[in-house]
């Protein structure tokens, strides 16, 4: 283990999160008063004063780097600035409590949208738009925006290791013959369509502070809003324009280079947006109809069904209205949808439509291989053959996935919360959704739950955004041996 190349990429992570503060404490200086602009200037010294003296008392000797390095800077990255990221939070009296405050921030740099505060509308201004903005920064990925400032120190293997370990998809590939080019293309396109979604907020009424959080919230897949019924007082117009851009984020932004590239037949082609703009059609119309008696006509039901289905598949959680009192079916559609998530190479989390599709495939190719036993068939997606090394890690996934699932509800099963509350509890974080069902509901707070509750559902989406390995790797022996 490389702890000195560790320790360095920390320092500069907690750099980067104090300078992503100044906003917020500009805001605070002119909008909020003293005790929050104390909080923000404290705040950012004490991540800056970590990260300076990281940086500099571990100065790498070799700057090679390999899987194992890559996966616990990225892991390590995301668990410090949640720390940091709340202590605002905390010293601003927003969330008093510490533990509480650190739910709040891994729920938002996640991008989940779990939330234990029960009365949002009266944060002050910066603390509502740290919160969302946690959004945004995790969206496409803290480490990733750091490699996009500028090529990576040199070292083997520096940026892929950590761009794959940060995201969480079967395969990890770039755009640009150099990692640092692929993550500025990927942000100049996140960055685009965030303003583009801003503007047109802004076009359609929303007032501008509304528009800029709302649309951090959205690009991020994230799900915080500034308002206690999350996005249900906007205008249908905002509502609307919210859920189209929650879908948007949801499409693996490879497509969208393609796109600029001129590359349509490709786009057209591409399997997994054919299944995820499937997927959300069929269940979008399954709900519409399972839900229009509570609504006064057919328009207003598919309104809130679009709305609903995109914001749970995208893995969003942002509401229109309160669906507790929907239907048990709808209540399951929306349930199974938290578990497959958005595509590969989104800002949305779950399993990922790709991995559904990959598996899908493998099960049609057992099928075959029973009909036709001396037959050697291919998987392909896109044209591509799929190794079967990546369904191997396909099928690991899910059965840590399941593990973690079944462990994380035994463990909240203590807390005495109902089994639906706690399953759903469960899936929402570790999808990275945000509400679920029963007293985690979309009206409801994640306060049903003890300080242990929150750690462990805090785990659960740390644990989800990275795609399950790297956090777990942290809790291996063998991962901080000295030598290989």
């Amino acid at each position: 283990m490389n702890y000195k190349i560790v320790s360095n990429y920390l320092g500069k992570i907690l750099l980067l999160e104090s300078a992503t503060m100044l906003p917020s404490l500009i805001m605070a200086i002119f909008a909020d008063g003293l005790v929050p602009a104390v909080a923000f200037a404290v705040s950012m010294a004490v991540a800056a004063g970590a990260g300076l003296l990281l940086v500099f008392c571990f100065k790498p000797e070799s700057r090679n780097i390999f899987s194992r390095e890559g996966c616990v800077i990225v892991a390590l990255s995301w668990v410090a600035i949640s720390i940091f990221g709340a202590v605002p939070m905390t010293l601003s009296g927003a969330i008093p409590s510490f533990i509480d405050a650190v739910f709040e921030t891994v729920s938002g740099f996640t991008t989940t949208g779990a939330t234990i505060l029960t009365d949002i509308e009266s944060l002050p201004m910066s603390v509502l738009y740290w919160r969302s903005f946690t959004h945004w920064l995790g969206g496409m990925g803290v480490l990733i925006f750091l490699l996009a400032l500028g090529p990576a120190s040199r070292g083997s293997g520096m940026p892929f290791q950590i761009m794959r370990a940060e995201s969480p998809t079967p395969t990890a590939g770039k755009l640009a013959p150099k990692l640092h080019l692929t993550a500025r293309i990927l942000y100049s396109i996140y960055l685009g369509l965030t303003v583009l979604q801003i503007v047109i907020l802004i076009c359609g009424g929303m007032p501008v502070f509304d528009a800029v959080t709302a649309s951090f919230s959205t690009a991020g897949t994230g799900g915080f809003s500034i308002k206690n019924d999350s996005f249900a007082s906007y205008s249908p117009f905002c509502q609307t324009t919210l859920a189209v851009f929650m879908l948007l984020f949801g499409v693996n932004f490879n497509i969208y280079f393609l796109l600029l590239m001129g590359e349509f037949r490709r786009v057209f082609k591409n399997s997994e947006l054919r299944a995820y703009l499937a997927i959300i059609g069929v269940s979008v119309a399954a709900v519409t109809v399972n839900v229009l008696r509570f609504f006064g006509s057919a328009k207003e039901a598919f309104h809130h069904a679009f709305f609903q289905v995109v914001s749970i598949i995208t893995t969003t959680g942002g509401t229109t209205l309160d669906y507790e009192p929907w239907p048990e079916f709808s209540h399951t559609v929306l349930l199974v949808l938290m578990v497959v998530g958005a595509c590969a190479g989104s800002t949305g989390g779950g399993v990922k439509v790709s991995r559904i599709v990959m598996m899908w495939k493998a099960f049609r190719n057992e099928i075959k291989k029973l009909l036709h036993p001396h037959a050697v068939p291919t998987i392909e997606m896109d044209g591509e053959v799929i190794e079967r090394s990546t369904l191997a890690r396909c099928g690991v996934f899910f059965f840590i996935y399941m593990i973690l699932v079944s462990l994380s509800t035994l463990l909240l099963s203590i807390e005495g919360c109902d089994l639906e509350t706690n399953l759903s509890a469960v899936l929402a974080c570790i999808n990275n959704v945000g509400p679920g069902f029963g007293l985690v509901g979309p009206a409801m707070a994640y306060t049903c739950y003890s300080p242990v509750g929150k750690l462990l559902l805090a785990l659960d989406m740390l644990i989800g955004r990275l795609g399950i390995f790297p956090i777990l790797l942290l809790f291996a022996p063998s991962t901080w041996n000295a030598r290989k």
